[in-house]
Order: structure tokens, then sequence, then C-alpha cells
């Protein structure tokens, strides 16, 4: 009986941990946007083989108060969009991840980590081409770390997002994907992410991204 009861309290503890916070929120490709530069993150290779390192471009919607993060992944373009309240959660989980970091303790092992600092709501659009189906979705962020070539980076990990399309009535369902950050590309992004930056892109040539030094390997 002791034993089912601490089974279901860590259950219980784990879905805390990954529920995903804020309520849903969408967002029109067609308002008002503003460039706010690129960032470099690392993905997975085609069929999860290799690990390669491509450009996000990141755009302000200041109507909707929500940041895109443009990406293309084998022939789709993405963008996947941050509300202010995911915005402040990933810098929250960057610094929990530092001080891991510092501390050393990071897990090498288990895709669990993934989901360490907790899931935010996210909103993503996504299409192959401008002539084919725009899908749009709700769907979860998940952000913590993996370990890749015995390296740790800093994971946003986007939960499939399942579009309905009202004349075919079929389902499209996106692509799990994650985006991998070194410490210093996970720092320039959250720089990005703060308030005063976004407020402050008109003119955006008054404005400069914060850079960052390399690290080095963890051990």
């Amino acid at each position: 009986m002791k034993a089912l009861c601490f089974l279901i309290i860590a259950l219980s503890l784990s879905a805390c941990a990954t529920a995903v916070r804020e309520k849903p929120f969408t967002v029109d490709l067609r308002s008002p946007q503003i460039e706010a530069g690129e960032i470099e993150a690392q993905f997975d290779g085609f069929m999860s083989f290799g690990f390669k390192k491509d450009n996000v471009k990141v755009i302000y919607f200041p109507r909707e108060d929500a940041v895109s993060l443009q990406y293309r992944r084998e022939f789709t373009t993405y963008n996947q969009f941050w509300s202010s309240a995911g915005r402040q959660a990933f810098i929250e989980a960057l610094e929990k991840y530092n001080e891991d970091y510092e501390e050393r303790n990071l897990e090498r092992s288990g895709r669990r980590t993934r989901r360490n600092y907790g899931a935010v709501q996210g909103y993503l659009i996504w299409q192959m081409y401008s002539f084919t189906v725009q899908a749009k979705a709700n769907m979860g962020i998940d952000l913590g770390y993996q370990f890749r070539d015995r390296a740790p980076f800093f994971t946003v990990s986007q939960r499939e997002a399942v579009y309905k399309e009202e004349q075919s009535r079929e389902n499209r369902t996106s692509q799990v994907i994650t985006m991998y950050f070194t410490r210093a590309q996970a720092a320039q992004l959250a720089a990005m992410f703060e308030t005063d930056f976004l407020t402050a892109l008109e003119p955006a040539e008054n404005n400069t991204i914060p850079q960052i030094r390399t690290d080095r390997d963890y051990y």
C-alpha cells in the first residue's frame, strides 16, 4: 500500500513538472512584425542522424506580443511562437540550467531531462510551400537539456501540433523537433526575449544583440 502511494505521488509530481503553463493563444502571420535578428541553434539531422547547426530568425509581433522562432526543417517552414509568459519561463529555465551546469548536477542519460524545467504553451504555424496548406495549432514546448557528443545543451522541444483542416476534415500533424542551444546561444535568445529589448525594436538599427563568449566543454 505504501509503495502504491509513493507511486501515485511520483506520477503526480511528474505530471506537474511537465504540465503546460498558461492558456492557448493565437497569432496572425499578417499582423505587423519586426525582424529582431538571427540566432544559431543545433538540430537533429535527417531521420535523427547527425547533428547540424542552423540559423533561426527571431521575429517580434507587437500586436500579439509574441515572438516567432522561424526555421526550416525537411522542406517545411516553421513559425514557433512564444508568448510573454512563455518567454519569461524560458529565461527562468535557463537560469536553473546554468545553476545545474555550474554545480555539475546535469544527468548524462535519459530523455526525461528534456522536460526538466517544465513546459510552456506555444503556437505553431507550419507550411511546406506557399501554395500548400498553412497549418496552425497550439502545442506544448518542453524546456530542459540533453547531452550530445559528450557535451550538454539547453533544449527547447517542440511537441507535435495537430491542425484540423475544415474543408477536407483531415488532420495534419507537425513533427516533434528539438532545438539544442549552447549556453552562449541560449543566453543570446534570452536577451532577445527580454521585454526591454522587444519594446525598443523600433527603430531596429538602434539595438544590438548582446555577444556572449563561447563556453568550454562541460568536462
